[in-house]
């Protein structure tokens, strides 16, 4: 049993470790963009923050768009691979694994109308700020900053397609090597058009904005080159938007709207607890915020399980193996165990320590409500990548709607008002949002994985393909 357990993770690891380290080089980008921003003033650090919240927002959406790609390539691949098995020949990569390449025209597809559609409504949206209450002068600075950002959502989305296509392929190594890269090109360039060294002109906040469209565009040239240098990948990557199968392009749609709709919902979700948090004064705001992006941290490595085990789930039932795929779900929660635990005994040893980059060390108040959320939060974490990996299992089955009911009822009709009746009539304030959070979270999970055994268990009685 152990043995077989430590195969399994090391198999999960090879997917996973990368997909985690990418999760987290993505969150240092993020951070040089805030870090750069911060620099600049306040009235910026405002402006670039909204500007950054309604981008991210439309690019998480448009990423859940295509999300199911690398399933229904994992499968595809399986599939071929199994034919040419059977012939005993490799002539899969000109005929069993033409469905491989439709599915990435077909998803390229979709990218390029997301992210299409999604600049003009970022651009709409920033039009709008200054009817919803906002200062003027952040209002103008944040619509200049939405106007450089809007060009860079078609090459990050298409970055995502290739990303997909090569996890689904479980050949994702120069994902890595290309985000740390990003991250330092990204420095750069911020710098340079902020300041407008070397003649550039000096573009200020708007300098960020060009920065962030120019790496995505580079990174996804680098991962498309890089792709193509792979003998593997290569004869499958077909970005013949023209060629798109309609009924593929409806599939992923299908498949891909309730992911978007589940990450908007879990994004709305945690800024509605952060306005609770906000109610109970400036210091149990920056505590929840101090916690919250410590959560988010951790939760990258909930996000590279999850994909992993995705991944893991769809080849597997492609080859007709329901035990195996019954382990993977076990695999990924082990593994999330062991890294939550981990981190949990040093949130609950050293919380000053791990809380002393957020929070300034005058801050007394904030740091005693965010070392009682700590203690939560150690708890927190384990159904939080647990629901996580339980979104990703489901994908695995091709089950993106059930996922999508879950995270709602979990999410919206029992962690929310489990966090207001704890934090406001039981007066437990910030405490009682994450101790609702909490709850929400362990529900989520709950239902979550009782529905991926018994989807699973529907896969039992189907024969394994020819």
């Amino acid at each position: 049993m152990l043995t077989t357990l430590l195969r399994d993770s090391r198999a999960l690891a090879t997917l996973a470790v990368p997909l985690v380290l990418t999760q987290l080089a993505q969150v240092a980008l993020t951070t040089t963009d805030t870090v750069m921003m911060g620099l600049l003033g306040t009235q910026e650090l405002a402006a670039g923050g909204l500007a950054i919240v309604i981008f991210n927002q439309l690019r998480t959406m448009g990423v859940g768009l295509v999300t199911s790609v690398g399933n229904r390539i994992a499968a595809a691949a399986a599939r071929a691979e199994q034919t040419a098995a059977t012939a005993g020949k490799g002539e899969e990569q000109g005929g069993e694994h033409e469905e491989v390449r439709g599915i990435v025209r077909a998803s390229m597809a979709v990218a390029t109308l997301a992210g299409i559609a999604g600049a003009v409504l970022m651009i709409l949206i920033g039009q709008a700020l200054i009817w919803l209450g906002q200062d003027a002068a952040v209002v103008e600075r944040t619509q200049t900053m939405l106007l450089a950002l809007a060009p860079g959502l078609l090459p990050c989305l298409w970055f995502q397609v290739i990303r997909q296509f090569t996890v689904g392929m479980r050949r994702p190594q120069a994902l890595l090597r290309i985000t740390i890269a990003s991250i330092a090109v990204n420095a750069g360039l911020n710098w340079v058009l902020i300041h407008g060294t070397w003649g550039l002109p000096r573009l200020g906040l708007t300098g960020i904005g060009v920065a962030t469209s120019t790496v995505y565009l580079l990174s996804c040239l680098a991962l498309y080159i890089s792709a193509k240098k792979d003998s593997e990948l290569a004869p499958l990557l077909s970005l013949n938007v023209a060629k798109a199968d309609p009924a593929t392009v409806k599939q992923l749609i299908g498949l891909g709207v309730p992911i978007a709709a589940t990450y908007g919902s879990e994004a709305g979700f945690f800024s509605l607890t952060a306005l609770m948090a906000g109610s109970f004064g400036p210091a149990a705001l920056a505590a929840h915020t101090a916690v919250n992006q410590l959560v988010y941290i951790v939760f990258q490595v909930a996000v590279g399980l999850s994909h992993a085990a995705s991944i893991h789930v769809s080849r597997e039932l492609a080859l007709g193996r329901t035990d195996d795929a019954r382990r993977v779900k076990n695999t990924a929660l082990a593994c999330a165990a062991a890294v939550m635990t981990v981190v949990g005994i040093i949130y609950l040893a050293l919380p000053q320590l791990v809380l002393a980059p957020f929070l300034d060390s005058g801050s007394d108040k904030a740091l005693t409500i965010a070392t009682h959320l700590l203690m939560v939060t150690a708890f927190l974490q384990f159904f939080d990548c647990a629901q996580n990996i339980g979104v990703g299992l489901l994908r695995g089955l091709d089950d993106t709607k059930s996922g999508f009911r879950i995270t709602l009822i979990g999410y919206w009709a029992v962690g929310l008002p489990a966090s207001w009746l704890l934090a406001y009539p039981l007066g437990l304030d910030t405490l009682g949002i994450w101790l609702g959070l909490l709850t929400g979270l362990a529900t989520t999970a709950v239902l979550l994985l009782r529905q991926y055994n018994r989807g699973l268990a529907s896969h039992v009685s189907e024969p394994a393909p020819a």
